[in-house]
């Protein structure tokens, strides 16, 4: 915890630093872009070592047990793993023992699980090529930048708060511009990104086995799935597939281990890892309520209309819509930073989705969030079992805990906990 609050905190300096007396409202490839995905490291491991060296096994998650780091790091590691050069502009962020198992030349010797729960070996002599996955991403960015170096700059967000629109435009015009020019917004995230992802693979880290067919899969550290983004249904599936590893950080060392209140705790820390622009607060908070209305509504109606398929997919559609929505009514004030300009855009919708989100919240029970020992247990049956016999033999087996066999289980174990 020390260590989290050093490291955000020395962020949050030079997030002020940058902002408030060198380029306030510019977007700049300087130093804070780099120390966001450092914190993210520095922060990552300090917890995985504290749950590796300081915390029992049973009181881990499943995937905590899998991440956690069961001796310090050399001083060469540690700097590695922050520093190498493939991640340093703009990641995204990998576990430690990731990239330590890629670094040590491990990361092709083991494949994932088939399905019947027998290694697959077939494909374990030869180290497989990133040449296509490289290419197909490539091909992403390409034609990322080219969106936005054409469409982006003919649909600015800031012609939402424009007086003669609002003064002209009719409401169903006014959210088609909004969700047109908010999606419009997003392809230069895509094309950051994907790069990033490619950059990796191409120096051959990023690879996470092999599909049922025999096909490389080099998505272990991608940090976007672009097709599940357009056609998010939900407020929940558009966040599970935007900026994912900085998702799963958030969830690794905020949301799992908040006493109370995860979900807004989760948000308040992501809006100040992100930086100190009040937009970005505005958008976070807002986010909160968005996603809580969300969760209740999916809760209590969706079951409603998942028997027949033709209604099922009136109701995605319809949901399609109000979650596209949704989410260009929240980010408006990330990407116009400041206060008067995201207040003239909310005040101009006269709060329109924060008033139903807390009518919802009002008339809709919100089931609570299992966190604890009971989400554990739901999780464990499917493979813990397997985990523990495979410590045991572990510890029966051998004496020393860096020896190959124990490598792979842990590895093994890795792959099993992101396939779940």
């Amino acid at each position: 915890r020390y260590c989290f609050v050093f490291a955000l905190g020395y962020l949050t300096v030079c997030q002020i630093t940058r902002v408030y007396i060198f380029d306030y409202g510019q977007y700049s490839a300087d130093f804070s872009g780099p120390m966001m995905i450092i914190t993210q490291k520095i922060t990552s491991l300090a917890f995985e070592i504290h749950d590796g060296m300081f915390r029992k096994k049973e009181d881990l998650t499943p995937s905590q047990r899998c991440l956690a780091v069961r001796r310090m790091p050399s001083l060469l590691e540690y700097l590695s793993y922050n520093c190498n050069f493939m991640g340093i502009l703009a990641g995204p962020l990998c576990s430690y023992k990731d990239y330590i198992t890629f670094i040590e030349g491990r990361s092709y010797q083991l494949q994932q699980s088939e399905a019947n729960g027998k290694e697959d070996t077939k494909y374990e002599q030869t180290d497989p090529s990133p040449n296509i996955a490289v290419a197909q991403k490539l091909l992403i960015c390409g034609l990322s930048l080219l969106f936005h170096m054409t469409i982006t700059k003919t649909l600015p967000v800031e012609y939402n708060i424009d007086d003669n629109f609002r003064a002209t435009a009719s409401w169903p015009v006014r959210f088609f511009y909004l969700y047109v020019s908010l999606m419009a917004a997003r392809p230069k995230y895509y094309f950051a990104w994907t790069l990033a992802d490619a950059i990796n693979n191409a120096a051959g880290f990023g690879f996470r086995g092999y599909d049922k067919n025999g096909v490389t899969r080099w998505d272990l550290i991608s940090n976007l799935r672009i097709q599940q983004i357009e056609f998010s249904t939900s407020f929940k599936m558009f966040l599970d597939n935007w900026n994912i590893q900085t998702a799963l950080w958030l969830k690794r060392v905020c949301y799992e281990r908040a006493t109370f209140s995860p979900t807004i705790q989760t948000f308040i820390l992501s809006a100040i890892w992100h930086g100190v622009y009040p937009g970005y607060y505005l958008t976070f908070l807002t986010g909160v309520l968005m996603t809580l209305a969300a969760r209740a509504i999916r809760n209590n109606i969706r079951h409603y209309f998942v028997e027949s398929p033709a209604v099922k997919l009136c109701y995605d559609i319809i949901t399609w819509m109000a979650t596209q929505v949704a989410i260009s009514y929240t980010v408006v004030p990330f990407v116009l930073l400041s206060v008067k300009p995201s207040f003239t855009f909310y005040s101009s919708c006269y709060f329109c989705l924060h008033i139903a989100s807390i009518l919802v919240l009002l008339v809709f029970p919100l089931k609570r969030t299992q966190k604890g020992s009971k989400k554990h247990e739901s999780i464990q049956p499917v493979w813990s079992k397997k985990l523990e016999e495979e410590n045991l033999l572990q510890k029966n087996s051998y004496s020393t805990t860096n020896n190959s066999f124990s490598q792979k289980q842990e590895i093994t174990c890795r792959y099993q906990a992101l396939k779940q």
